[in-house]
């Protein structure tokens, strides 16, 4: 008895040691740089774990030195790549090779966080049909189950405290949720909508009464199961930390207003940075920790001998265009069938984890300076869409083009929903795109934004017909979509837009002309006018720029919208000239100032370039930024240069005379 008491309490000192001297691990919100493998296991996979090794992790750790990994344990075709005692494995297993990644990770102050796709479970419908969600033609899905049935209660909470208990993870990366979440037409489902609503009768299409409210109901359900699981895994772990794979994005453009922890998303694989820079924009201003992953190589979808790993320039501008916004940034390859990684691609992720780390010093824990805000409206989003989430690229194209033609010209943009307007008077300009609908609360809060002084600019004839007393304009005719050619600075280019003559009313300016064709001797247009409002301005186009441009775009599109914005923003806090092919971020770090600089040049948004591996420097270029006092220093980083520069009268000015690919000057 004497004897094992003190084997228990050897036991005990050991163990309290061990935690002592267990290596601390990041939480999500300190993270910086990640990676993400998964396999997505399935039949197929009969020998799991034959070639994970311990040294395996050991030596990607000590290559990368990665701040957290993400493994699988459960892909979209609902096979574990674990050995589960209460869902469905895959048919073999050599050994356990989620338990080495933990062991590993463990003793090396890494976290581990896994890959698990939730909706899009295609294995639990298979053996459990009546987890589907029903289509409207009462077809059930083979992939996406019902968020309103038994799949969360009766596998989905029951596997997922499995896997914390048995491997003490870290945390969840909920693949295959809100993009998978689709109209379940289940008998429980349209009765709980009976419940809710009120409504009886069930619309089956878009043109069919009570659709808007069906899509909400959907849409409520769907936070709501989220919820559930999120709740149950934090009452077996308060400090579990888990995202919903695009929750709360452009996918989701509301307020976060459930448990989630830490928001993230895996921007396109293709034409890459054109995502990054829209969805980083956005999730930004969600006021939770945040993080973006970059593919590791191209995929053009199922189709056979379409992958290719991209190369280390490729995906170092991808994720600099993410780390100049403020996000922590992860990087996708995927695993062999039996859940080992490629040795061969290591290197890559060497090399782009150095890339980060250099200038981890001014890119974490950053604020946004704002400048321009283009409004993502969920109402008018919602209003337009027949979709539940994501997918929005018809509806986003024209906010997207706009937010394109603006960093073109180097402007600072972020892109806002209803809710970050409690700041609005933050920003010197802010953008309606092209949206169709608006709310009484949301046009009385823009017009008192430019009552106070704030430039308001709408974009295309729907949006100016919103605020069409206003902006005191007549109307020549219903607005019509047509070729039209828009001329600045003595040239025009073509586009196909919405476009509608106006006659401006008396005290509005007009700005740039717009032709029935490439024909300057023809009859024209006003193209915007600049509308005075109380201490501020309202301007608009009478045409649409955004779609038109972000589909077929030409240097007249952007330099036109360049040249509007200058004129109701002459003086904006920071001018880059010298090319068209840079982003400027800028951010503040405390008590300095940070300007982001990211070269875009290259076939990055060319779906058929899967890799490349050369990005053209830029430059000359140079740099004009309004500050209050004079600067102590001014050092190009990361290569930790002082930086030669004039101040004059409240503007610093200086000269950059290369960007290869992500600089950052800054000011102290």
């Amino acid at each position: 008895m004497k004897k094992n008491l003190i084997l228990l309490l050897i036991c005990f000192v050991s163990n309290i040691y061990a935690q002592k001297t267990m290596p601390a691990r990041l939480d999500r919100a300190y993270s910086y740089f990640g990676l993400h493998f998964d396999f997505h296991a399935g039949p197929d996979c009969k020998e799991v774990g034959k070639n994970v090794s311990e040294s395996m992790v050991n030596n990607l750790i000590d290559r990368v030195k990665p701040d957290y990994i993400q493994v699988d344990c459960k892909g979209h075709p609902g096979y574990t790549s674990y050995p589960t005692k209460v869902g469905h494995p895959v048919p073999g297993f050599v050994r356990d090779q989620l338990k080495i990644w933990r062991e590993v990770t463990a003793a090396r102050g890494v976290s581990l966080y896994l890959h698990y796709s939730g909706v899009w479970d295609s294995r639990a419908i298979e053996l459990h049909p009546n987890w589907a969600a029903i289509g409207a033609d009462g077809t059930p899905s083979k992939n996406n189950t019902s968020v309103f049935g038994n799949y969360a209660d009766s596998l989905l909470i029951p596997q997922l405290k499995e896997i914390v208990k048995e491997y003490g993870v870290d945390g969840m990366w909920i693949d295959g949720d809100c993009w998978a979440h689709q109209l379940d037409y289940a008998p429980k489902t349209l009765e709980l909508f009976r419940q809710k609503t009120g409504l009886t009768e069930i619309p089956r299409k878009p043109a069919d009464p009570n659709w808007k409210e069906f899509l909400q109901f959907s849409r409520d359900g769907f936070k709501s199961y989220v919820t559930k699981y999120t709740n149950a895994l934090h009452a077996v772990d308060p400090k579990f930390q888990i995202a919903s794979n695009w929750a709360f994005s452009t996918f989701i453009p509301e307020p976060v207003s459930i448990p989630v922890d830490f928001i993230s998303g895996d921007f396109s694989a293709l034409n890459s940075v054109n995502s990054a820079r829209s969805e980083a924009r956005f999730i930004r201003n969600q006021g939770k920790p945040w993080d973006l992953m970059a593919w590791g190589f191209s995929w053009m979808g199922n189709e056979a001998g379409t992958q290719c790993v991209k190369s280390a320039p490729q995906i170092e501008r991808e994720l600099a265009t993410v780390l100049s916004l403020g996000g922590g940034v992860q990087i996708y390859l995927q695993q062999k069938r039996d859940g080992s990684i490629h040795n061969w691609m290591v290197p890559l992720l060497a090399d782009a984890a150095r890339f980060c780390r250099e200038r981890q010093p001014w890119c974490q824990q950053v604020e946004g300076v704002p400048q321009i805000g283009i409004i993502l409206s969920k109402d008018a989003l919602y209003a337009k869409t027949n979709r539940l989430f994501g997918g929005f690229d018809r509806e986003l194209t024209p906010l997207k083009g706009i937010m394109q033609n603006l960093l073109a010209s180097q402007y600072v943009v972020d892109i806002l929903g209803e809710h970050h307007l409690t700041a609005i008077d933050k920003y010197p300009v802010l953008i309606y795109p092209e949206w169709e609908t608006i709310t009484p609360e949301l046009k009385q809060t823009l017009l008192n934004y430019a009552a106070k002084g704030g430039k308001l600019l709408l974009i295309g004839p729907n949006s100016a017909a919103l605020f069409k007393n206003e902006l005191n304009n007549k109307t020549k005719s219903a607005p019509d979509t047509r070729i039209n050619g828009l001329e600045y600075n003595q040239w025009i280019a073509e586009l196909m837009s919405l476009s509608q003559g106006v006659i401006p009313g008396e005290g509005v300016k007009s700005f740039g002309k717009f032709y029935q064709a490439v024909n300057m001797e023809g009859p024209s247009e006003v193209a915007a006018t600049i509308t005075p409002y109380g201490k501020g301005v309202i301007a608009a186009t009478h045409l649409e720029l955004g779609k038109a441009s972000a589909i077929r775009s030409a240097p007249v599109h952007r330099d036109f919208l360049a040249a509007l914005v200058r004129e109701i923003f002459p003086d904006p806090m920071v001018k880059v000239t010298g090319s068209h092919y840079v982003d400027v971020t800028l951010n503040r770090k405390g008590e300095a100032l940070v300007l982001n600089l990211v070269n875009t040049t290259g076939p990055h948004d060319n779906e058929k370039v899967m890799a490349f591996d050369e990005i053209t420097p830029v430059g000359p270029l140079q740099i004009e930024l309004k500050l209050t006092k004079k600067p102590n220093k001014v050092m190009l980083q990361p290569d930790n240069i002082p930086m030669p520069y004039t101040y004059r009268e409240g503007k610093l000015q200086c000269s950059l005379p290369m960007l290869k690919i992500h600089s950052l000057v800054v000011i102290e």
